[in-house]
């Protein structure tokens, strides 16, 4: 059947259509699937009125028979306002809706959650959570997408404070779990463990937070976090309150100055922002340094020059180079996890068992570079709902029904 017999708009030539990632994008890629056939009047009366209303008055009579009778213990909301997407920046909700529409397919595809994209055309944190939590009941879980920081560490956490189900920045902490994940296997392939490393990290955003946040939990053995300005030390002035915080946790040796400054004698080297690092900067950390160069499409440090300047271990957020650092590797096992027990929201601890279960897949097939698991694996999603649903019960997160 065409588009245009089943309601869509027949599409006018387009000087895109001989661009195959086009074509694949045209009228989007999902669609909503029923999952029970109505082909009779009896079917009729049973999936809608006057059926369904002893459905409606039973979850008016209790609530929580809302998640046995309704799609809601398998369905999220993915929400972005458009403010940072991919490296592309600040693009607008219309721009996004690809993105989205990618995200609830990789949902579905890989962990057989439903998803409903909302681009929501206001960068207003209190427009957001208001417009999130009125939509919530809807939803077993809440994925935010693609908001710049530092509003989307305030939205992040309102909603959660608001909310009984999980809310979960897949840019902090989908990129945070797959870090620590990749970082653990490249001290063990290096004969180090996390607690031996001193990294340095550029980029002080959403991801860089998040990450810096995991990697102390795990026990990173130092952590230097460096923005546009230089290395945050408890030493600057003017730093917003997250900034302030890590400030407190991290940099023991109070470092200050640029982050050129602070690479000399570093193990590792953490890229989440846009920039370049010359090749002469990179050959001043320790040797058999490690390097995760993860700003897309163009890294901060190419791997020819990481591996030029000495470095045994290197990382990107691409495809076409070996280690990528994909946060697919995480969000469905995550989610598929925390949905399946009932989880009300999503702990540190959920998240450090993402991570463990995502370094433990690679097993004997841990090389320099092989440091993370194929998206493909088949073992990759149970594995990770597995342990975010058993850390989900050890941390006392789950709905009683």
């Amino acid at each position: 059947m065409s588009a245009s017999d089943q309601g869509q708009p027949k599409m006018s030539p387009s000087r895109f259509d001989d661009d195959p990632v086009f074509v694949l994008h045209e009228s989007g890629k999902i669609e909503m699937q029923a999952t029970v056939e109505v082909t009779d009047n009896k079917g009729l009366a049973m999936a809608y009125t006057p059926g369904v209303g002893r459905v409606s008055q039973a979850i008016a009579d209790d609530p929580s028979l809302v998640w046995r009778y309704t799609w809601r213990s398998n369905a999220i909301l993915i929400v972005t306002d458009g403010s940072a997407v991919l490296g592309l920046g600040h693009i607008g909700p219309y721009a996004a809706l690809p993105v989205m529409e990618g995200k609830a397919l990789l949902f579905k595809d890989f962990a057989n959650v439903n998803c409903v994209p909302i681009c929501l055309d206001t960068n207003d944190v209190d427009e957001i959570v208001e417009a999130v939590a009125r939509i919530a009941p809807a939803y077993g879980g809440i994925n935010l997408e693609d908001i710049s920081a530092p509003r989307c560490f305030e939205i992040e956490r309102r909603l959660q404070e608001r909310l009984d189900i999980p809310v979960f920045h897949d840019d902090q902490h989908g990129t945070a779990i797959v870090v620590t994940a990749a970082l653990t296997n490249a001290a063990k392939v290096t004969g180090r463990t996390l607690g031996d490393l001193r990294v340095v990290m550029s980029g002080a955003g959403a991801a860089g937070v998040a990450i810096a946040n995991m990697l102390l939990a795990a026990g990173i053995g130092d952590l230097a976090l460096c923005d546009r300005v230089g290395v945050i030390s408890r030493d600057r002035p003017e730093l917003h309150d997250v900034k302030a915080d890590l400030a407190l946790r991290t940099n023991k040796a109070n470092l200050s100055g640029t982050m050129d400054d602070a690479l000399v004698g570093a193990d590792v080297y953490i890229g989440v922002s846009s920039g370049t690092v010359e090749k002469e900067v990179m050959e001043r950390m320790a040797p058999g340094g490690i390097v995760f160069a993860l700003a897309n499409p163009v890294p901060e440090v190419h791997p020819d020059v990481a591996h030029a300047s000495g470095a045994a271990v290197v990382a990107t957020g691409r495809s076409d180079f070996p280690n990528q650092i994909n946060n697919v590797l995480a969000f469905p096992g995550v989610f598929r996890g925390a949905l399946d027990v009932g989880a009300t929201r999503i702990t540190e601890g959920m998240k450090l068992a993402a991570a463990q279960a995502i370094a433990e897949l690679v097993g004997d097939d841990l090389d320099t570079d092989h440091i993370v698991p194929d998206p493909f694996d088949p073992r990759l999603v149970s594995s990770v709902a597995a342990a975010v649903s058993a850390a989900a019960i050890r941390d006392g997160v789950i709905r009683t029904l």
